[in-house]
């Protein structure tokens, strides 16, 4: 309780700062804007805060008091609050029972309650269409009463309210315990499904979103064993779509002893010895030779286990750009490749080709009047000598007034000094 000190001081602050009631709150710390309201009201109607003294009601208050008790459902409480007036619910209580005798509803106790009268109320919550509150006023119980029904009944995790409710519902609780029990049944398989996907990715390595039905027999078995004693064994293997027999088998088998721990081991060896250069093939060959007999699929896989992966040289194209060796020549075609007639302009340039013994370099030369190749070269090097050849096969086709433009991508082969 505030004391009259208090109540002034507010009331003083709240005039100085030009009726701000946010200001003088969050100088003074209190009181809420509700309670300021009430103070100014009553300092404004009295010209005083009263030091304590209750405030007169006369006949006409009582009566817009009790009214509005029963118009907004008959709640002491709410009825004071939104008022402001009289000061305690006693004694609007006692203003009801004076004005309106024998009409103000009285709650009885929770103790009273028979069970069928308990399941009744419970019901009305779950179909209700109106708020809590005006349910239990209803029933004559507080809302927590009737919440504390509803979790003995249906349990904590129920609804307050449902969407639709069966016809029989007022005649019996039992269609509200079966839609429990099977929520229940679902939470506690969302949660066996969510304890195996954690249980897949640390076990398993595998991403967020791994599927229960992707991994093999033998992790579906390593990820049950994980979850055991907590999970039961069966329900399980029902979400992981895994028999008992098979995961019986599969424990089993991993207690064995690895009957490839000897090539395991001599695999890694070879590999490294390799420097990380052999493959599955070269590396089977080399356990042969020392009288190991593996399949190369057995290879192949022990090699994936281990994480052994054979290195691969970048495939290296031909680049005849060596820089600016010489005078960069005057670009006379300009991207226009149409000849009016032949041996006016000719094409030549050098392609690589690869074969299973060699790589091989052709450069040809081709006429732009109709496409004919009129000569070419063929070399294992992209170089000079190829050019050359290429030159003096094309000129030989030419006669002694035929003099034609030709076009090349300028590379180091066609502008080697001499």
């Amino acid at each position: 309780m505030y004391s009259y000190g208090d109540k002034t001081r507010a009331i003083e602050l709240y005039f100085r700062y030009d009726r701000s009631a946010a200001a003088a709150i969050n100088e003074l710390g209190y009181p809420n804007r509700h309670t300021l309201g009430l103070w100014h009201m009553e300092f404004a109607e009295n010209g005083d805060l009263g030091r304590g003294r209750h405030r007169h009601c006369d006949d006409l208050q009582k009566r817009a008091a009790v009214d509005h008790f029963f118009d907004r459902g008959q709640c002491l409480a709410r009825t004071v609050r939104q008022l402001g007036y009289p000061k305690s619910k006693e004694l609007l209580a006692s203003w009801v029972d004076e004005l309106e005798p024998g009409r103000r509803r009285r709650r009885a106790k929770a103790g009273s309650f028979t069970d069928d009268q308990k399941r009744e109320a419970v019901i009305a919550l779950a179909s209700r269409k109106a708020s809590a509150q005006e349910v239990a006023d209803a029933v004559g119980v507080t809302r927590a009463v009737l919440c504390k029904w509803k979790n003995q009944l249906l349990g904590e995790e129920a609804p307050c309210k449902t969407e639709a409710v069966p016809k029989d519902m007022a005649d019996d609780v039992d269609a509200l315990r079966s839609q429990a029990a099977e929520l229940q049944e679902q939470i506690k398989r969302l949660e066996l499904r969510k304890a195996i996907l954690e249980g897949a990715v640390e076990l398993l390595g595998k991403g967020q979103g791994v599927d229960p039905g992707m991994p093999t027999n033998r992790e579906k078995a390593l990820i049950a064993n994980s979850l055991r004693p907590a999970r039961k064994l069966n329900e399980m293997l029902s979400e992981l779509g895994m028999g008992r027999s098979s995961c019986q088998y599969q424990v089993e088998a991993m207690r064995r002893p690895d009957k490839h721990a000897g090539p395991r081991r001599r695999i890694s060896e070879i590999f490294a010895a390799g420097d990380g250069r052999y493959g599955y093939r070269r590396v089977r060959l080399d356990l042969r030779s020392e009288g190991v007999r593996v399949s190369e699929k057995v290879v192949a896989r022990l090699m994936r286990e281990l994480d052994l992966v054979a290195k691969r040289g970048k495939k290296r194209k031909c680049s005849s750009y060596k820089g600016e060796i010489s005078d960069a020549p005057e670009n006379l075609v300009k991207r226009n490749f149409h000849a009016d007639a032949p041996n006016a302009l000719r094409l030549t340039d050098i392609a690589e080709f690869g074969i299973p013994a060699v790589k091989v370099y052709l450069s040809p030369v081709v006429d732009c009047f109709d496409g004919m190749v009129v000569s070419w070269a063929m070399s294992t090097s992209p170089n000079a000598e190829l050019a050359s050849a290429m030159l003096d096969a094309a000129a030989a086709t030419l006669s002694e007034d035929e003099h034609p433009v030709g076009h090349a991508d300028r590379g180091c082969h066609y502008r080697w000094p001499g």
